[in-house]
């Protein structure tokens, strides 16, 4: 087997002082329950009858070299080792899973209120942790939640080991999908259109999925303009529509200014579009030029 180490240079690597040998095998073999000292002393004897065939010359012609056997077996003993330190870490990693996931439904139910969000079904998709990864033996494993993140959408859980001789801390990531009604566009829709009910049809949305809130209210959208063009199948939301305009640029419009017990108005001229409820810009009669609040078709808000 090419590559693979001679019985002599392993007998060899053996030959450590006492202390080496109870660091370098308590590292590797300490999780299979091997103690230090009688494992290598074990295999230190069985490297003896190794070391012999390694020096007895092969009798036949068969032309295997002398010690392959030897060192293909002693690389299998390894192997088995290593396997099952495996086997053994992705037991222990199945149990982290499975006590991430059973404090995230109650978590979650408890984020989304009383009433479990209104009509959302929440679905709930666990990921799994690296099956090489090997966390030393714990007493008391607590869940949480990272700082800055929350269980909506692509989030991930942490469990930290808190009664260990190591206090680890790893995280899960986990999916959070919140099923929905909303609303979708039927056909395309050019930028500025007014929507109508007609524009729309009604499906089951993941809301979490959403960069924006979601409009299921159709009384939010219906009359709106569409601030993009929109295309079949996507989803109406927050940022996708925008109020029409009350009057557009070089429009009259009264700004009235209101005081203690006074309210004062006087006629201008709009800079800008005006839509309800954002600011706008007016040039007075005087020439001054104030900001204001478009509060209808004609008025606009000014504080003095």
């Amino acid at each position: 087997m090419a590559g693979a180490p001679g019985c002599g240079q392993v007998c060899e690597n053996l030959r450590v002082r006492k202390a080496e040998r109870k660091r370098v095998f308590g590292l590797h073999f300490g999780s299979l329950g091997f103690r230090g000292p009688s494992y290598i002393d074990h295999m230190r004897n069985c490297l003896h009858p190794l070391r012999r065939l390694r020096r007895r010359p092969q009798s036949g012609g068969s032309g295997q070299r002398p010690g392959s056997a030897a060192r293909a077996g002693l690389l299998s003993l390894l192997l088995l080792f290593t396997g099952f330190a495996h086997a053994q870490a992705g037991d222990g990693n199945a149990q982290l899973e499975q006590m991430a996931r059973d404090w995230v439904q109650p978590a979650l139910t408890a984020a989304m209120g009383p009433d479990g969000g209104g009509q959302l079904r929440p679905e709930i998709l666990m990921g799994t942790l690296d099956n090489r990864l090997q966390l030393a033996p714990c007493g008391r494993i607590e869940p949480y939640l990272p700082p800055g993140t929350r269980l909506w959408g692509r989030s991930r859980v942490g469990l930290r080991c808190l009664e260990g001789p190591v206090r680890w801390n790893v995280f899960l990531p986990v999916t959070v999908k919140a099923w929905g009604p909303g609303w979708v566009i039927k056909r395309p829709v050019a930028s500025g259109t007014v929507l109508t009910q007609d524009d729309a049809e009604l499906a089951e949305l993941d809301w979490a999925e959403q960069p924006y809130a979601v409009l299921a209210n159709p009384d939010r959208w219906v009359g709106q303009q569409a601030a993009y063009a929109l295309q079949p199948g996507q989803a109406l939301r927050q940022n996708l529509v925008r109020a029409p305009a009350a009057f557009g640029p070089g429009a009259q419009v009264r700004v009235a200014s209101v005081g203690s017990g006074f309210t004062v108005i006087v006629g201008g001229e709009a800079l800008t579009a005006g839509v309800p409820g954002q600011s706008v810009r007016v040039r007075l009669v005087s020439g001054r030029i104030v900001t204001g609040t478009v509060r209808d078709g004609q008025t606009v808000d000014v504080r003095l």
